[in-house]
């Protein structure tokens, strides 16, 4: 046997075993990311494993892409640039934070695309994943914790429960609906179990793109059935008072008294307090902010928190801002809030513009599981600051450049010749 023909061979089985892993880590990333302790790693060591197999197929696939990796490199590098140049010029005693995991951004875009994994086993992990944190959530509240968490704090858990509730509706094969629902209702139990009221403004949303997106009879009766579903959650609530109080409502309803008699000592005023703190950092150093991981910084221009008595005020040293946009310009100014539109703003507009190239429908495809994504994000930002925890940050990159190399293949275009084109992004 000639050395090409052992070549050929050699090659052959790196392909398959590349492609052997790209399957598994695509299933594992969202079913393991909530069911174990550091849940991300088997995904990342399957990643490596894969991207190391064919190396230099992962890099041509950049050169396929074209301008969208681009795009999308430049999203998750700037971030990570201006956060070491505010450690640098504001003497920052923080390290990076875990913004380098905004790298896997552009990496797991050209890994998906040139392995091009079937997207039924994001589906598929998904809804392992979301029953696994159901029941994990399940066992921790029986057992007599006040909220369920997983093995991440209450806040991180409900957060990724909702992003694999989106690939459990994106993501699914034809004819499994039932699945799908089944999988929302895991979802919604363990964002319950949780006592987290930051998802359910996503969840509001993701309810109403499956009401009012789908295709399912008239639109007076999606209505009807939204309604319906309203209905019978408000008449829960309020004939199961232990619901209402996992659900953290009655505190709700406590924190708003408190604020109207001034007192911010509370979760809903403490977030209130932290976004007037936040405006007021970004007024006095609109350009470099307090410093980057700082925000403690800035809390200690309030009279409560100065001095001696300060360090035992618990709101003081929250370590972030509890909102995203507020986080970032308190810390870093305006080259922090450019970053941030950036890293939210490319990849909703790739998936938006990528949506228009498939044909499987509004509630189905990568492209549209990538909007809702970045979406739910967003909203989850109103009330936590997403970028300050190491997994939500790796979710974010792990998921949505997967993601958008998978929405990339499915939006391809063939010329008359049969041929793939190399970009598949859809024209104007």
């Amino acid at each position: 046997m000639d050395q090409a023909r052992l070549h050929e061979i050699s090659k052959d089985l790196r392909w398959r075993w590349a492609s052997a892993c790209a399957v598994v880590g695509l299933w594992s990333l969202p079913a393991l990311t909530l069911s174990i302790p550091k849940g991300l790693l088997p995904f990342g060591l399957l990643l490596l494993a894969s991207t190391l197999l064919v190396p230099l197929r992962v890099a041509r696939a950049t050169r396929q892409i074209g301008w969208p990796w681009m795009l999308v490199a430049v999203a998750g590098v700037v971030p990570l640039l201006v956060a070491l140049a505010s450690i640098h010029l504001m003497d920052s005693s923080e390290g990076i934070d875990g913004r380098d995991r905004l790298l896997v951004l552009p990496w797991t875009m050209a890994w998906a695309w040139a392995l091009d994994p079937p997207r039924v086993m994001l589906w598929r992990g998904a809804l392992a994943g979301l029953l696994a944190a159901a029941a994990l959530a399940l066992v921790q509240v029986l057992s007599g914790a006040a909220r369920a968490g997983g093995w991440l704090n209450q806040i991180v858990f409900a957060d990724v429960v909702l992003v694999l509730m989106v690939l459990a509706v994106f993501c699914r094969p034809p004819r499994s609906w039932h699945w799908s629902a089944f999988g929302l209702a895991l979802g919604v139990l363990a964002i319950l179990l949780s006592g987290t009221r930051g998802p359910w403004p996503g969840l509001l949303l993701l309810l109403l793109v499956l009401v009012f997106g789908s295709g399912w009879r008239s639109r007076r009766s999606r209505a009807v059935l939204l309604g319906g579903l309203v209905t019978a959650g408000i008449v829960l609530l309020v004939s199961v008072p232990s619901l209402t109080e996992q659900m953290r409502l009655s505190e709700l309803r406590q924190d708003i008294e408190r604020m109207d008699r001034g007192d911010h000592n509370s979760s809903a005023g403490a977030r209130l307090e932290r976004l007037q703190v936040a405006a007021d950092a970004f007024v006095a150093a609109p350009w470099t902010g307090v410093g980057f991981g700082e925000f403690d910084r800035a809390m200690e221009s309030l009279p409560v928190c100065k001095g001696d008595s300060g360090r035992k005020v618990k709101r003081c040293h929250l370590g972030h801002a509890h909102n995203d946009l507020a986080e970032w310009a308190a810390t870093m100014g305006v080259p922090g809030v450019l970053s941030l539109l950036l890293l939210y703003g490319v990849p909703l507009w790739l998936f938006l513009r990528l949506r228009r190239g498939v044909r499987l429908g509004r509630l189905r495809g990568c492209a549209s599981a990538g909007a809702m994504l970045v979406t739910v994000f967003i909203l989850c930002g109103l009330t936590q600051s997403m970028f300050a925890h190491q997994t939500t940050t790796s979710v974010y990159a792990a998921f949505g450049g997967v993601l958008l190399g998978l929405a990339l293949r499915e939006a391809r275009w063939r010329q008359p010749g049969g041929a793939s084109a190399p970009v598949a992004v859809p024209r104007r």
